[in-house]
C-alpha cells in the first residue's frame, strides 16, 4: 500500500514552478542564465526544466543576491565550493553558505569543528529553511551536529545513502533490495535518534522552540510564514521542489516509514 504521508516530488519542474519555489520570477531566472550564474538546464517539450541541482543553485543565488553579493563574487563562491569529484556529498561546505542561512540556524552550528559540515548538509538545511522556515531548519541542524561529531555515525549514514541512491530506475519496486535498504534506513535512524537523545540535542530542540516563541509571540503558523515561506504553504513548496528519485527509491522510503510505524 502506498503511504499518503510521503509526498511524491517531481523529478523536474518548469521555470515557473522553480521561480515560485525560490521566490523570484521567471524573468530573473532567465537573467541568471544570461549572465552565467546558472547553466542552461535540460529543456522539456516547451520549456526549461529544473532538477534538484539547479534548484539548489537557484536558492543560493537568491540568498547571495539578497545579501548584496556582486555577480563576480557569486561566480567565485560557486567555484570555491565546487566538488573536486563527482561525489558532491563529500565537498566541504564554505563559510559563505553557512552565513547565508538564518541566524537561528547558524547560531546552533557555531561550535562545530571547522570542515565538519558538508556542502550537501547546508544544501539540505537551505531547502528545509525555505519550506519550513528557520525553526524547522534549526531543529534539523541537530541531525547534522550528531553526524559531524560522531565519525562512525557519519560513515554509516554515507553507506545507507549510497545504498538508497543505487535504487535507480533499473531496480523494480518489488526487488528484494528495496526492502533490505528500507530496513537499513530504519535501523540507522533508530541509532541516530539514540545518539541525539544521549547527547542532549533533543533538549536543545526544546530550547529552540522556547526561543522561537519568545522571538515570535504570534501564532506558530504566522511566525513561520513571516520567517521565510511567504504566501506558499509547506505542502505547496514540497510539490515544487524536485528530487530525482526513482519509483524504487520512493517505495524504499514508504517501507522505511511503515517499519517505523509498527
Amino acid at each position: 500500500m502506498t503511504s499518503s504521508l510521503i509526498p511524491v516530488s517531481p523529478r523536474q519542474v518548469t521555470i515557473g514552478d522553480a521561480a515560485s519555489f525560490v521566490g523570484t520570477t521567471p524573468q530573473e531566472i532567465r537573467r541568471y542564465h544570461e549572465i552565467g550564474l546558472l547553466p542552461e538546464p535540460e529543456r522539456g517539450s516547451d520549456d526549461r526544466r529544473y532538477g534538484y541541482e539547479e534548484m539548489i543553485r537557484l536558492l543560493w543565488i537568491r540568498k547571495m543576491v539578497d545579501a548584496g553579493i556582486t555577480v563576480d563574487d557569486i561566480h567565485a563562491a560557486f567555484a570555491d565550493t565546487a566538488p573536486a569529484s563527482a561525489d558532491s556529498d563529500h565537498a566541504v561546505a564554505g563559510t559563505l553558505q553557512l552565513s547565508l542561512l538564518s541566524d537561528f540556524v547558524t547560531n546552533r552550528l557555531t561550535n562545530l569543528p571547522e570542515g565538519s559540515l558538508r556542502q550537501a548538509d547546508l544544501d539540505i538545511l537551505l531547502v528545509t529553511e525555505r519550506i519550513f522556515g528557520p525553526l524547522g531548519a534549526a531543529v534539523q541542524a541537530g541531525r547534522f551536529i550528531a553526524l559531524a561529531t560522531h565519525p562512525g555515525l557519519r560513515e554509516e549514514s554515507d553507506r545507507v545513502d549510497t545504498a538508497e541512491e543505487a535504487l535507480d530506475d533499473t531496480i523494480a519496486v518489488d526487488d528484494p533490495r528495496v526492502a533490505q535498504v528500507a530496513a537499513e534506513r530504519h535501523a540507522f535512524e533508530l541509532t541516530l535518534h539514540a545518539v541525539i537523545d544521549d547527547s542532549g540535542l533533543d533538549q536543545e530542540d526544546d530550547a529552540l522552540f522556547d526561543a522561537w516563541d519568545a522571538l515570535y509571540p504570534a501564532s506558530a503558523e504566522e511566525s513561520e510564514d513571516e520567517a521565510g515561506q511567504g504566501s506558499m504553504s509547506a505542502v505547496e513548496a514540497i510539490g515544487k521542489m524536485p528530487y530525482d528519485f526513482s519509483p524504487a527509491r520512493f517505495r524504499c522510503m514508504e517501507l522505511a516509514q511503515e517499519i517505523a510505524a509498527c
